[in-house]
């Protein structure tokens, strides 16, 4: 989070619609469910972009701070520190956008999922920051995102889950296009998942089994488990990313 000095001098850039920074430092805070004095530390450290510095000069935050934030709070649940996340974040492509990063988020979040939480439809309003009809709600449960409870007006929740789903509702996609894509997702990264724990397996955790006897190895064997999970997911939705952009763009030149 930014100093008052940083706030004063941060990019004037902005979006728009709905990407528009809007949020002030207390409003970002409430939405993340951090402090404000964490969201100026992590701007300190770089971990967040300056806010767009609006009129009396009132610094606004967007979606993208809101999804950074989620990315480093679950980071830091896979007991990453504050400098390897700072390294980890670094590697990110600069041109990220607040979706990017919530699908980053998102996919980390599988190698240690958050427990569901019953929330009320009001509770699952005021954290989704927007008033839900049937038909989101119905959107949100094909993507697993929410499933209703046998008690009235009660839903289970996946916290990991719910900020990219707020995302996704708004693209203007059918509600079987989307059980058909989470099939496909499901079926590939599932298969991408097997085939990398076969080649850990294989070439790291079998020669260690080897050389267990050797004190300095096992530490290294620790810390590598420790870390390379989160490792792989960037490296996997880093290269998913780019090669959904080259699909998309050789597909619309086709036409």
């Amino acid at each position: 989070m930014a100093t008052e000095a940083t706030e004063a001098t941060g990019a004037a850039a902005s979006g728009s619609g709905e990407d528009r920074p809007t949020l002030t430092v207390d409003e970002l805070a409430a939405r993340a469910g951090v402090t404000v004095r964490t969201i100026r530390f992590y701007g300190t450290r770089g971990l967040l972009p300056p806010p767009v510095i609006g009129p009396r000069r009132v610094g606004h935050y967007g979606p993208e701070h809101l999804s950074r934030l989620a990315l480093i709070e679950e980071l830091q649940h896979q007991g990453m520190t504050l400098a390897a996340i700072e390294r980890y974040l670094e590697q990110l492509p600069a041109d990220l956008s607040a979706h990017d990063l919530a699908i980053h988020r998102a996919l980390v979040a599988t190698w240690a999922p958050d427990a569901p939480e019953e929330m009320t439809r009001a509770e699952l309003e005021r954290r989704a920051g927007r008033a839900l009809r049937d038909e989101d709600l119905d959107r949100l449960a094909a993507m697993d995102v929410l499933a209703r409870t046998e008690a009235e007006d009660a839903y289970r929740v996946d916290p990991g889950l719910l900020r990219l789903g707020m995302r996704l509702l708004d693209v203007p996609i059918a509600h079987e296009t989307i059980l058909a894509s989470r099939t496909v997702l499901v079926e590939h990264t599932r298969a991408a998942a097997q085939e990398l724990t076969r080649l850990f397996r294989d070439e790291v955790w079998g020669p260690y089994r080897e050389r267990e006897s050797d004190p300095e190895h096992v530490a290294a064997m620790k810390s590598l488990s420790a870390h390379v999970q989160p490792l792989v997911v960037q490296a996997l939705v880093t290269a998913f990313q780019r090669s959904l952009k080259e699909e998309l763009g050789a597909a619309f030149r086709a036409q």
